[in-house]
Order: C-alpha cells, then structure tokens, then sequence
C-alpha cells in the first residue's frame, strides 16, 4: 500500500473519531454545568485548555464565553479540531481513498458532512437545539463505524482506519476525564459529595459508559472508581487501556512495526501503574497529561514508519 493511501486512511479514522469526541465532549461539559450546584466553579474556557486549544482560540476571539467557545469547537472551521473541520477534511480523505472503501461508507461520510455544514450552526442557539445537534454528529458517526465493520474487509486498509481511530478515542476519553479536573467543588462537604457524583455521572454518559459502569463496577459513582474504570478497564470499548489493546493489535498484522509497538506498550505500563485512589485533580491532571504526551509519541512512531519513512530515507541519502 502507497504511504500516502495508509496516511489519509488513518487520519480519516482519526477525523471521524475526533469530531465524535469532540461533540461528547461538549455536551458532558454542557451536562456538567447543569447538575453543579451554584457555588461551585467551573469556566468554559477549561475546555480549551484541555483540548490544548486555547493559543488558537484567542487569535480569532476577544472573549472566552460559552457562546464564542461552543462556536470554535463546532463550527469554526478557522480550528483544525472543530467539529465541521474535522467531518469535512474525513470527507476529503475518504474521497482520495474511495477505491479502498465500501461505496457506501463514501455515501454516509459526505451525508455526515452535509448534516453537520447544514446544522452546525444550531449548536449556539442554547442548550436544548447544542444537544439535539451534537448527538445528530454522534449518531450518524455511530452508524458509519456500523457500516465499516460489518462490510470493509479487515485487511491492511481496514488496520489503518481503525489504528487512527483507537489512537484519537485513547486520546479523547483522557480528555474528557480531565475537565472534572479543573471544578472547584463546594465548599459544603455534602453539597461537594453531590456535586462530585454528578459530574462523574455526566462524564460517563458523556462516554455512553454509565450502563457498564454499573453493570461491572457499583451502581454508585465515585471518582476514584470512575477513572480507574475509564481508564484502565480492558473490556469498554472507550477505555484508554482497551484501546492501547486495540492499537497493538493493529500494528501486530503491519509490518515493521517494532518501535510503535515499544511506545504502545511504554504507554501500556504507565496507564497500569497508575495509582488512582484518593487522586487529587491537581495529580490527576498530571497522570493525564502524561498518558496524552505517551500517545503522541506513538502517533510520531506510526507517522515515522509508515507514512514518512520514505522522506526519511531522501533526507539521510
């Protein structure tokens, strides 16, 4: 397969899953900001932050609000990890790569992007309307992972999808985690536990993780539990760790791929070592920041072998 074919077949599943996430994201935020009780704090600029766009936010906008930030993160394609950028450059590398792809995955990526140019918008009219449009994003993107693994063959093609896909979700969920991060809690300590288990909650439906938290780990939602489950728990298909599993598999069937497959495994270990009890958010947001830079480096890895190997080799030549 031509380098250029398994760079624009990784960066769609990475696209796809990005402006997925990224539409969780807000609305566990959204959900979040409901259910806190009124002293406690929470900005929305923290979004910016742990989505490691707030250099870029403020050359286009004078004030951090709710509404300029829901614009940026879903509409404002002037950001490369908005919501609309991210469905319309999919569109454009599933587009190149259609000879590789089931025709109608093509059919419901460009419906993908024609609802989201269409709607997205509707995002900063309130609320109800940001909700109602964002899970319109979750869902079509749902039904186009539906379609890709009941009818594209899992060859090498498929690897490359699925690798950016895992990679960008690993990458995400650990986002979503951190926003509970920056809350300033009650200083009540009832009020504080209340507040605390809602946001957890919102967290893990913002993940669609709530059933199976309760199902395999407690019906009540604790932090400490939460993070332990959402990052380490090897069965839920958004767990960091489950989706290291799932990169690792990837790169097993590719070849060459013995020094992704060190930063995998490096990244592996960190996540299992990790002491996740009595956290507190400054520690937590530290043990995140570390996983998101593990990940990066198996993102440079991949990129290194199989996308820009063959520039490598001009250069040293």
């Amino acid at each position: 397969m031509l380098s250029r074919v398994a760079e624009n077949l990784y960066w769609l599943g990475r696209y796809l899953e990005r402006a997925e996430n990224t539409a969780r994201f807000i609305n566990s935020t959204t959900q979040v900001l409901l259910d806190l009780p009124k002293d406690a704090a929470f900005g929305w600029d923290v979004l910016l932050k742990v989505a490691g766009l707030d250099d870029i936010f403020s050359e286009h906008y004078p004030q951090a609000d709710e509404d300029s930030i829901v614009r940026f993160l879903v509409e404002d394609e002037r950001n490369p990890s908005s919501i609309l950028s991210g469905i319309h450059n999919a569109r454009e590398n599933a587009r190149t790569v259609r000879e590789v792809l089931p025709m109608e995955l093509w059919e419901r990526i460009n419906s993908l992007y024609l609802y989201a140019r269409d709607n997205a918008s509707r995002a900063s009219e309130g609320r109800g309307p940001r909700i109602e449009v964002l899970q319109g994003v979750i869902g079509r993107r749902e039904s186009i992972i539906g379609l890709l693994t009941g009818s594209m063959s899992q060859d090498i093609a498929y690897q490359f999808i699925k690798l950016g896909r895992n990679l960008e979700r690993a990458d995400m969920t650990t986002r979503i985690i951190d926003v509970n991060s920056a809350v300033r809690l009650p200083r009540d300590p009832a009020l504080a536990i209340v507040a605390t288990e809602r946001m957890w909650m919102s967290t893990l439906n913002g993940l669609s993780a709530y059933q199976m938290y309760r199902r395999h780990v407690s019906v009540h939602v604790r932090a400490n539990e939460v993070v332990n489950y959402l990052m380490k728990n090897s069965h839920f298909p958004r767990t960091v760790l489950h989706c290291l599993g799932e990169v690792e598999g990837c790169l097993s069937v590719l070849p060459e791929h013995k020094d992704a497959m060190k930063k995998v495994r490096q990244a592996w270990r960190r996540v299992e070592s990790m002491q996740l009890n009595d956290l507190k958010p400054t520690v937590l947001h530290e043990y995140l920041d570390q996983v998101q830079s593990d990940l990066g480096e198996v993102h440079t890895a991949v990129a290194r072998q199989y996308f820009h190997l063959h520039q490598n080799n001009g250069t040293e030549q």
